[in-house]
């Protein structure tokens, strides 16, 4: 027995996995960059996915079964997830910085024009207008599993996960299908960087979201979550709220007033 309520966490050997599958991960990058060998980089992904699942998996058991999670430390968790949060959205303050600043004042060697001469972009009004309809839709099928969850509603809680899962499923394959039908590079001036590298990293960020969301889709499938006792839903709802509002920025800035 304790007779504080921190959870004072017992020894780990994730943390130690996670490292050597770190190392081994950005050494692989390196080895596929310059000698075109994959071996390295798929045992550093396979060492940092079988961490993430056996990591995750002790962290739910330490909520939901040992009740290791109090009051206390669900106030930390949470200030830990708004401050991890805050770091993202000065992660993507920096790319929006860098496209603003070459196209509000765009330099003689792309002539002098945004977008830069030469450079077809998209149009606002098709896929990208899809993509932002589909996330919108995603954030309120997002909310409805959280009203779900809290009044106990189970059904309709795995019906409303499910359905924000598809739609971030959805919005990567179209990413995708947009990526592969773009007429320009990342090579393709500033415009092209800072477009694959804006748009890239945030689809990045659904992608994480999505398993974010699939893995609380099975712990609510194994009644994990409860009325009081559900912060790892409403962790994930709060990081694809964030990934929502920057894909407005994004459509706004880059699809819409850049193009």
């Amino acid at each position: 027995m304790t007779n504080h309520p921190y959870h004072l966490v017992d020894y780990s050997p994730w943390p130690l996995t996670g490292s050597i599958g770190a190392l081994t991960f950005v050494s692989g990058m390196t080895m596929m960059f310059h000698k075109y060998n994959f071996m390295l980089l798929y045992i550093g992904m396979f060492l940092l996915l079988l961490t993430m699942i056996q990591w995750w998996r002790d962290i739910s058991r330490e909520g939901t079964f040992l009740g290791l999670h109090t009051t206390e430390v669900l106030n930390s968790l949470k200030i830990g997830m708004l401050l991890f949060i805050v770091s993202e959205v000065f992660f993507f303050i920096s790319f929006f910085w860098g496209f603003f600043h070459s196209s509000l004042s765009p330099v003689m060697e792309i002539g002098m024009a945004w977008p830069p001469l030469g450079v077809y972009v998209f149009n606002p009004i098709q896929v990208p207008l899809l993509n932002t309809m589909i996330l919108l839709c995603s954030g309120i099928t997002i909310t409805w599993a959280h009203h779900s969850i809290m009044n106990s509603n189970h059904s309709d809680s795995i019906y409303s996960i499910s359905l924000t899962v598809i739609l971030g499923l959805y919005f990567t394959i179209l990413q995708g299908y947009e990526y592969y039908e773009a007429p320009f590079t990342i090579s393709d001036s500033i415009y092209g960087s800072s477009f694959f590298v804006a748009t890239g990293f945030h689809g990045i960020h659904v992608i994480i979201g999505t398993t974010f969301i699939i893995v609380c889709l099975l712990r609510q499938m194994s009644f994990h979550f409860s009325i009081k006792h559900h912060f790892g839903f409403e962790a994930a709802a709060w990081y694809w709220h964030f990934v929502d509002v920057v894909w407005l920025f994004l459509y706004l800035s880059i699809y819409w007033w850049g193009s």
